[in-house]
């Protein structure tokens, strides 16, 4: 790819990503096109469709986050190397609004663009799951499907604004039910603390 269209592309994706986080992975992409300052034609050569906008905006934040399970799985008490993910994980899907819809429906679907990035994503939780029920650290009646229902619904709740005000609260509440040490592990961050995972 050519310089000037790398930088193009690589312009549309940081304003795709500001939109989606502001109104959610449904903004028109006629809207993002706008406020790139490009015609919707322009746009479309890029990104043919919404989900392959949403591929190349999201799928490295997926990779980034199976990796860091890799780095908390070798550094880290199981209890505070799960813990400490589904944090990770809880804020970078309160950074885009509505992602976790998407990613439910991509798991069910191989042939979306997002499937593997949204599995390979579940298989590390589910790891790191696995490995703190093995040291007798966490509930064995969830598994690793159940972990990732749990990361959406928390997510649900830093969206809803009436209810954003509890969601670390809950969160905390959710994390004891899962590992009773979750106590230890470390304190709660916002959504805007994680934008480095690709936000």
């Amino acid at each position: 790819m050519r310089a000037d269209a790398r930088k193009n592309r690589d312009h549309l994706l940081a304003t795709a990503g500001t939109a989606i986080a502001e109104h959610g992975v449904d903004v028109s992409l006629r809207d993002i096109a706008r406020r790139a300052d490009v015609g919707l034609a322009t746009l479309l050569r890029h990104f043919p469709t919404r989900e392959a906008l949403l591929d190349a905006l999201l799928r490295t934040s997926f990779d980034e986050l199976t990796a860091k399970a890799g780095e908390l799985e070798a550094a880290n008490s199981p209890e505070d190397a799960l813990v400490s993910w589904l944090r990770d994980c809880v804020a970078w899907t309160t950074e885009y609004r509505g992602v976790t819809v998407l990613m439910a429906a991509a798991i069910e679907d191989p042939a979306s663009a997002l499937h593997a990035s949204c599995v390979t994503l579940r298989a590390a939780g589910a790891r790191l799951l696995a490995r703190a029920q093995a040291a007798g650290a966490a509930r064995t009646d969830i598994d690793g499907a159940d972990l990732f229902a749990l990361v959406a619904a928390l997510a649900w709740l830093g969206d809803q604004p009436s209810l954003a005000p509890q969601a670390d609260h809950l969160f905390e509440v959710v994390a004891n039910a899962i590992v009773p040490n979750a106590g230890s592990a470390a304190p709660p961050r916002s959504g805007r603390d994680c934008a480095g995972l690709g936000g």
